[in-house]
């Protein structure tokens, strides 16, 4: 009888097991486990830990997922929401989480932010079920702040909030207030001094950190905020568009450079201020905080400043495994890499004469 195809180590080809992996490496299952499970409690040397990763690329091994959850009464899941799932600015986000909980032997189901109105059942129904362990939420830019601590109570899993806090421990944020200030002292360094804020909802987290921001650099070159000058708009390129009308034309005085906080509004911002016939950078400096790849297919454009989206999503994550382990809950801010100005088409020393008149014939 001829015997079936061996791996390169002589394990039948098959199911291959931890048994396996531990005999390969030398080591015992436990350890196996241990390790495969990303243990925290796990003290090992790193030459072992080098066996067993390369144990199990030698022989194929992947986990039985299905038998890990039923024997640890755990789903090994966690589900993600999101505001936007067709927005490239969560592209990051997510690929982060999910090379976090691959690590840490997780699974990511997404799901839209929206779902969770009016009430948590969206939350309570996938905990119930046993497909998640836990949640990372980005909330919407609502009008009202919401408190997810009834949405913690009711899925009884742990949350963990991106880029947003709550009335409870356990969040990761962007240095918002940093990226503002990067932005502002750019336009600053140019030789700006008539320089305008085009914000967002006082709701939103961000854009509270981002206009502290802002407001830290001019003052710390002397100036003071300017009446008219700092507008509470959504993150959407509709508001932002009008906020550029509403500056450039409701008094002889017009900002020379504007901040955006965000940038899909600082694609409406660049159109209002074509709509006014100004010309960016000549006329009117723009730079928003946030990077992606319509920054460079905008005419002109955009300078941004970028903010580390990949290590939002892993740390939340990291977090929330954290949380699953039994840790206590903590408030993380991303400060490695830090918010960093990507200098493009959109931001120039301001003009020689400042325009003191509105905007001819526009309105």
């Amino acid at each position: 009888m001829t015997e079936g195809p061996e791996t390169a180590k002589g394990t039948a080809i098959g199911r291959v097991r931890q048994s396996d992996v531990a005999k390969l490496a030398g080591v015992s299952i436990s350890v196996v486990s241990r390790e495969l499970s990303g243990d925290p409690s796990l003290r090992a040397r790193p030459e072992t830990r080098q066996r067993i990763q390369q144990a199990v690329k030698e022989l194929g091994y992947t986990p039985s997922h299905a038998a890990r959850a039923l024997r640890l009464s755990r789903a090994f899941a966690v589900g993600l929401l999101v505001p936007d799932l067709t927005s490239g600015l969560f592209a990051e986000l997510v690929r982060g989480a999910e090379d976090a909980a691959d690590a840490l032997g997780y699974q990511i189901l997404i799901s839209r932010t929206e779902r969770l109105e009016p009430n948590a059942d969206h939350l309570r129904k996938m905990a119930n079920e046993g497909r998640v362990d836990g949640f990372l939420i980005q909330r919407r830019d609502e009008k009202v702040q919401r408190d997810f601590a009834p949405l913690a109570d009711a899925a009884g899993r742990p949350i963990v909030l991106v880029n947003s806090r709550w009335s409870r421990r356990g969040s990761v944020v962007h240095d918002n207030v940093r990226a503002g200030r990067v932005a502002t002292e750019h336009l600053l360094a140019l030789g700006h001094r008539d320089i305008a804020l085009v914000g967002g909802l006082a709701s939103n987290h961000s854009a509270c950190g981002r206009e502290r921001g802002y407001l830290e650099a001019i003052h710390g070159a002397g100036m003071r905020r300017r009446a008219g000058w700092v507008l509470a708009r959504p993150y959407e390129p509709g508001a932002a568009r009008e906020a550029i009308h509403q500056l450039c034309t409701s008094s002889r005085r017009r900002p020379t450079a504007v901040v955006v906080a965000n940038i899909n509004a600082a694609v409406g911002a660049l159109q209002g201020a074509a709509d006014l016939g100004l010309s960016v950078p000549a006329q009117l400096s723009l730079v928003a905080i946030h990077d992606w790849w319509i920054a460079d297919y905008t005419r002109p454009r955009l300078t941004t400043v970028r903010l580390p989206q990949y290590q939002l999503g892993f740390e939340a994550m990291r977090l929330l495994y954290a949380l699953l382990s039994g840790e206590t809950a903590e408030d993380r801010t991303i400060t490695d890499p830090p918010p960093a100005l990507i200098e493009r088409e959109t931001t120039a020393p301001p003009p020689r004469r400042l325009r003191r008149a509105r905007v001819a014939g526009k309105t």
